[in-house]
């Protein structure tokens, strides 16, 4: 499932349980736009995941909190622990690869 984060409270709640990918981006963000297409790819094709877009400029605290210097940074977490990190565009088969670390 893709989830738009909304506030902070869900944050915490959408990553404590299973496999959720942590996509910390920005709308002004050319390689963030052509990561979306491939999540929701992502999201559709393996239900098991939930895929969680936050918006660095929203959410600076957040990002801060994780060590994002650059957009796309991606966060994979496992019952609300990080399992890995990453930053910049993949393809759907290399998102893939990415999230299977966590299984």
């Amino acid at each position: 499932m893709l989830i738009h984060l909304g506030n902070k409270e869900q944050f915490k709640e959408v990553v404590s349980k299973g496999i959720t990918l942590v996509d910390f981006f920005a709308t002004w963000c050319g390689p963030c736009r052509m990561l979306t297409p491939e999540l929701e790819k992502l999201a559709e094709k393996d239900q098991s995941i939930n895929v969680l877009k936050i918006d660095v400029d929203e959410f600076q605290e957040l990002a801060a909190q994780f060590n994002v210097r650059a957009v796309p940074t991606l966060v994979l977490f496992k019952d609300g622990q990080v399992v890995t990190t990453g930053s910049g565009f993949r393809p759907l088969a290399s998102l893939e690869q990415f999230v299977a670390q966590a299984k």
